[in-house]
């Protein structure tokens, strides 16, 4: 098992650090991510139900879901190690108004360590394929979430298709995403996710994939889990 000081790419850090300042605007690199926040914000608030509950995002970079999830009345901690992102994320909560959303530069194994099962719902949106131990990560997560709660992951697959969709197309050709977003080594398999789960001690309750239309630039939730996807996962009560 790494320690906690070790599970972290301070190019990956310095990559999203850079481009902070353009984090909220809707039109910029962190386009997609606007465009897919409220599927996945309806998603893990159909499941889970987050409204008056204790929720932690791990790895919530400028904070575009944490924000979401708190303004749906969820009492949220956001939590990163690249700290310009999380100035940003703090910058527009306190000038949105959101009071029931903190922020902290902390890694996930560390604040699992300091606050085991104290979360009703853990969420980790396009984190793992950018740590070197993704499975230390699902480990943490499952040690945060109180038992019969519910744990929350999306990652990219790992195979020739999500190669030329999610690095060629939207990243050189779509020009969705800043070139060097993603690297192909780290994008995920299913069936790994899965098993780390599995190993962690959650139980998976579904998995959805997440498609894109270049044309009408419109983003759904499908059954198609070979490129994006996400997966819903529960600590046993």
């Amino acid at each position: 098992m790494s320690t906690t000081a070790t599970n972290v790419d301070p190019q990956e850090l310095a990559k999203f650090s850079e481009l902070a300042h353009r984090w909220w605007d809707p039109e910029s690199e962190f386009r997609p991510l606007h465009q897919i926040n409220p599927l996945r914000l309806d998603w893990i608030d159909q499941l889970a139900s987050i409204k008056g509950k204790r929720v932690v995002d791990v790895g919530c970079g400028g904070g575009i879901l944490a924000e979401s999830m708190a303004r749906k009345g969820a009492d949220v901690l956001g939590i990163d190690l690249a700290d310009k992102p999380l100035k940003v994320a703090q910058l527009h909560a306190m000038e949105g108004g959101v009071a029931n959303l903190a922020y902290r530069s902390v890694a996930a194994e560390a604040l699992a360590a300091e606050q085991p099962a104290q979360f009703d719902v853990v969420t980790c949106m396009e984190m793992l394929e950018h740590v070197p131990d993704p499975s230390s990560i699902v480990r943490a997560c499952t040690q945060m979430v109180k038992p019969g709660g519910w744990v929350f992951f999306s990652t990219i697959n790992r195979n020739p298709k999500s190669f030329l969709f999610a690095i060629v197309g939207a990243e050189y050709i779509l020009k969705l995403l800043p070139k060097g977003t993603h690297e192909f080594a780290r994008f995920i398999q299913p069936a790994e996710l899965a098993r780390w789960c599995r190993e962690a001690g959650l139980s998976t309750q579904q998995m959805k994939g997440m498609e894109y239309n270049p044309i009408t630039q419109r983003y759904w939730l499908s059954g198609d889990t070979s490129v994006n996807y996400l997966v819903a996962c529960r600590k046993p009560a």
